[in-house]
This record gives structure tokens, C-alpha cells and sequence, in this order.
């Protein structure tokens, strides 16, 4: 299986939506089935032995009541090892005491003569080997290691003190130190994996709705910066319309039919903006700032310098600088008489767009929204954004890209 798949595939592997649902009723039912196993052996014990009924019955009866007690403590150590549940201390201290009881009992029938050699070491075997699951979820991991090498010990020591030797307890001890860490190790490993299931289903969910809030913020900034500087042309051009028509100049109604156009223009780009299909191209931004510029009585000047050269994700992302500049010079810089746009490479392997003007207030311009998405936007090609306020109004903006000319 590939490492380098998604968290959707992974989902999807399991069934959908609801996989880590499905998984963990899985998980619950194998420890079912485990449980089922458990009394199914303890039935083929009982037949297979020749004692008296009273202490066979007495073996069944606890097996089942282990089993049952089992599969009760597997449910509730799951959930406490998810974080949804309460450790399950009073049951893990029955399941102990009925472990200890059958591995007590089954010594005492050896010491009796009631059952032979073999009898203990199956019953031992099993008993551990079932006894060894639930701890390493139920408690920490030295803690139930602790507690499941203590039980084993006890339970040898008990057997050896009841007479088993030779060959039955060199079995006994052998299968014991394989078969006991394994069942722990696959406990702890099955509750690991319903975990990682059910965490890549939230990380699922997280990634959907960083989505969805990614592109709010870039319908947002689009928004913002499409209509910036189309709305702040609309004022000015608006504002001078209506004195020319106090005055009753006929100069007025051009200006009210740019109004309009841009207006329209403006509609298209919103509806470009909705399908995520807006781009800004770098050289008609220029020439459209330099005409929006001079049309407010700023000198405009612009050196082109490399854009016919430049990749189109470079020259979007410049593209929208020049527009957000282009506003925030329309908007702050009441005064301002002229600016600048030079695009440039600073050395092989950067383009360099500075835009510069006077005229501009104290307060830094574009200090809400606009300069902040411009960084975003440059980021993403590992570009900066930087900006300069000196005195008497002069204003610098910078923007740089990593760019390799392939000329």
C-alpha cells in the first residue's frame, strides 16, 4: 500500500463516511468472537478431562464468568484508551481476582490428583493467554505489563508449588513468554488502530473545513481587490461629474458614461471572482492604472521592464499589487501630484515591481485588508511585500518574486 496516500482514501478504504463507526464495531467484534473462543475451549477442557463433575463444573463456571467478564472489560478499556470512557478499574480488579480464582483452582485439582499434568498446562496456557488483552488498554503501559507479568508469575509459581515438572512446565513456561506479550502486543495494536482510524476521520473532517474557510478568505480578498479600485474610480469620476453638471459643463455625461462601463466591468469581474477564474494580467493592469492615475490628475510613469517574460502566476500575483497600489494611491493620497510603477529583475533569479508616489497621509496606506492579502497572495510563489513611509508623503511599495528568466 502506498505511504503517500490521502486522508480520503484512507476514509474511503473503510467504507465512507461512517468507516471508523464500521471499524470499531469490528474491533468489538472480534473481541466477541474472542470471547466466544474463550468458553468454547473451557467446554472442550471440561470434556476432555476425566475428574469429577463437581470441579469441572466449578472450571466451567468460571471460564464463563472469565469470557463474559472479558469481553465487558475490552469494551469499556477501548473506550477509555479512545478518551471516551473512564478507566475501568473495579472490572479490571474482578477480571484479576476470577484469573487468580481458575489458575488457583486448577492447581489445587493437580495437588489433588484430579487432573493430570496436561490438564494444568492447557488450562494455565489459555487462562493467560486470554487474561493478557485487556490490561494493555485497560492501564498504562508498565502498569499493565506489570500487572499481567505478575499474574503469570503467580500462576506458574502456583503450578510448580502443585507439582507440575519436567517437560509439562518447561511447556508451560514457554508458551506463556510467546504467547501472553503477543496477546498483549495485538491488544494494545488493535486499540491503536481503531484510534488512528478514528483520528484520520477527524483530520478528514478538519481538512474540509480549512477548505471551506480557505476559499472564504479568497472569495474575500478577490472581492476586495477587484472592486477596490473600480469603486474609488466610480467616486472620483462621479464626484467630478457632478460638479462639472453644477457648472453646467457638457463634459459631464463622458464622465458619467465611464461611470457606467466601469460599472460593468465590474460585474464581469465579480462574476469571474464567484468561479475562481480571475486573474490579473500584469501589463493591462499597468496600462489601466496609468489611465486611472491620470484621469485623477496624477502623473503616472511606468517602466514595463520584463512582464511580456514573466510566467503567468507571476504576473497575477504583480497584477494584483499594481491594482491594490493603484487604489490605495486613489484613496490615501489626496495630494499626490505623481507615482511611479517600475518592473525590473533585481539579479537572475527576482522580478521587482516598486511603486512609488507622494502625496500620501500619516497613516499607512492599505493598512486594512488589501497589503495583507497581496502577502498572502505573494507567499504563495514565495514572494514579500514591503512598504515605506517617508516624510514630506512619499510612499514605496515592493513586491519581489522568485523568477528565472528562460531567455
Amino acid at each position: 500500500m502506498s505511504m503517500s496516500m490521502s486522508v480520503e482514501d484512507w476514509v474511503e478504504r473503510l467504507g465512507g463516511q461512517d468507516g471508523p463507526e464500521r471499524y470499531r464495531r469490528y474491533a468489538l467484534g472480534s473481541v466477541g468472537f474472542l470471547a466466544v473462543s474463550e468458553v468454547g475451549l473451557w467446554a472442550v477442557w471440561v470434556v476432555q478431562t476425566d475428574s469429577a463433575a463437581l470441579p469441572l463444573a466449578s472450571v466451567a463456571v468460571l471460564g464463563v464468568v472469565h469470557a463474559l467478564i472479558q469481553f465487558l472489560l475490552w469494551r469499556s478499556a477501548l473506550s477509555h484508551y479512545l478518551a471516551v470512557g473512564p478507566r475501568p478499574v473495579p472490572l479490571m480488579v474482578v477480571y484479576t481476582a476470577v484469573t487468580v480464582a481458575m489458575g488457583a483452582l486448577g492447581c489445587v485439582l493437580l495437588a489433588s490428583g484430579r487432573i493430570d499434568d496436561g490438564d494444568l498446562t492447557s488450562l494455565t496456557v489459555w487462562l493467560l493467554m486470554f487474561f493478557a488483552g485487556p490490561p494493555a488498554l485497560a492501564l498504562p503501559i508498565r502498569a499493565g505489563a506489570a500487572l499481567v507479568a505478575a499474574v503469570a508469575v503467580a500462576c506458574l509459581a502456583g503450578a510448580f508449588a502443585a507439582g507440575l515438572t519436567g517437560s509439562s512446565l518447561v511447556l508451560v513456561i514457554s508458551a506463556t513468554v510467546v504467547m501472553v506479550p503477543f496477546m498483549a502486543i495485538a491488544s494494545r495494536a488493535s486499540g491503536w488502530s481503531v484510534r488512528l482510524i478514528e483520528q484520520l476521520a477527524a483530520a478528514r473532517e478538519t481538512q474540509a473545513r480549512l477548505a471551506v474557510a480557505e476559499e472564504r478568505l479568497r472569495f474575500g480578498r478577490d472581492l476586495h481587490d477587484v472592486l477596490g479600485r473600480n469603486l474609488a474610480v466610480v467616486a472620483l469620476k462621479s464626484e467630478l461629474a457632478a460638479q462639472l453638471a453644477q457648472r453646467g459643463r457638457p463634459e459631464a455625461v463622458e464622465h458619467m458614461v465611464e461611470v457606467q462601463r466601469i460599472a460593468r466591468e465590474s460585474q464581469r469581474e465579480i462574476r469571474s471572482v464567484v468561479r475562481g477564474y480571475r486573474t490579473a494580467d500584469l501589463h493591462t493592469e499597468l496600462a489601466g492604472a496609468r489611465s486611472v492615475l491620470e484621469a485623477a490628475g496624477i502623473d503616472c510613469r511606468i517602466e514595463y521592464g520584463p512582464a511580456a517574460r514573466l510566467p503567468s502566476d507571476v504576473q497575477s500575483a504583480l497584477g494584483w499589487v499594481v491594482r491594490e497600489g493603484t487604489t490605495n494611491v486613489l484613496r490615501h493620497a489626496q495630494g499626490a501630484a505623481a507615482c511611479t510603477m517600475s518592473l525590473r529583475t533585481a539579479g537572475p533569479a527576482e522580478a521587482l515591481l516598486v511603486m512609488e508616489n507622494d502625496g500620501a497621509s500619516e497613516v499607512t496606506p492599505g493598512a486594512g485588508t488589501g497589503l495583507t492579502g497581496l502577502k498572502e497572495r505573494l507567499a504563495g510563489l514565495n514572494g514579500t511585500l514591503t512598504t515605506e513611509q517617508h516624510s514630506g508623503g512619499h510612499f514605496r511599495l515592493t513586491a519581489r518574486v522568485p523568477w528565472e528568466d528562460g531567455e
